[in-house]
């Protein structure tokens, strides 16, 4: 199994009590829907371990405290902190047409109805207010919120999504539009 075979699912965020339990966090919209995991990948060393799970108690906030067959004592637990956890694609639900998961889309050509193509999909950032395509776009990042109105639809057959930006999005990032501090009115002296 190799990390393209997957998706993440989240990391060790830390240890729990003296028994070798971690606490995970799970960077998914629904993680209710994980409660009955019965394994799981974890990278080490840039390798994917299969371990399975003991028991798994989902708390508020996409943390989770599981016990990991043999993982037994503090240090070893310790030892996980930070690491990444996979799952493999194949245990994600099919999406209909309208919806895409956020890893598919990586690499996908960004395309705005009227500016045309922007560049491709280098990220989608997921933050605490809402989620952020990430692409270059004439040598800058730029962010583009994906909410609806803005992104349109994801097309897994041409590899494209398509945007509707709103007016002055682009020029946040590349500084187009400003006035560099420069009066308006220049050629006017009042003296």
């Amino acid at each position: 199994m190799t990390q393209d075979d997957c998706y993440l699912l989240g990391y060790i965020v830390k240890s729990h009590g003296t028994k070798g339990q971690v606490v995970f966090h799970l960077d998914v919209d629904y993680p209710e829907e994980y409660e009955d995991l019965e394994s799981i990948f974890l990278e080490i060393k840039g390798d994917l371990i299969p371990y399975f799970i003991e028991s798994f108690n989902l708390q508020k906030k996409s943390r989770a405290i599981v016990q990991l067959e043999g993982l037994d004592t503090m240090e070893k637990a310790l030892a996980l902190v930070g690491t990444s956890i996979f799952m493999p694609l194949e245990t994600l639900e099919e999406l209909g047409d309208d919806q895409f998961y956020y890893h598919e889309i990586q690499g996908f050509e960004v395309s705005d109805e009227n500016l045309g193509v922007l560049g491709t999909v280098r990220e989608v950032y997921s933050v605490a207010t809402q989620n952020l395509i990430a692409l270059d776009y004439q040598g800058s990042e730029v962010l583009i919120p994906i909410v609806e109105g803005i992104v349109l639809k994801a097309d897994r057959a041409e590899q494209r999504v398509s945007v509707n930006l709103p007016e002055g999005l682009l020029e946040i990032y590349t500084g187009g539009g400003e006035v560099d501090g420069e009066s308006e009115r220049d050629g006017d002296d009042e003296n």
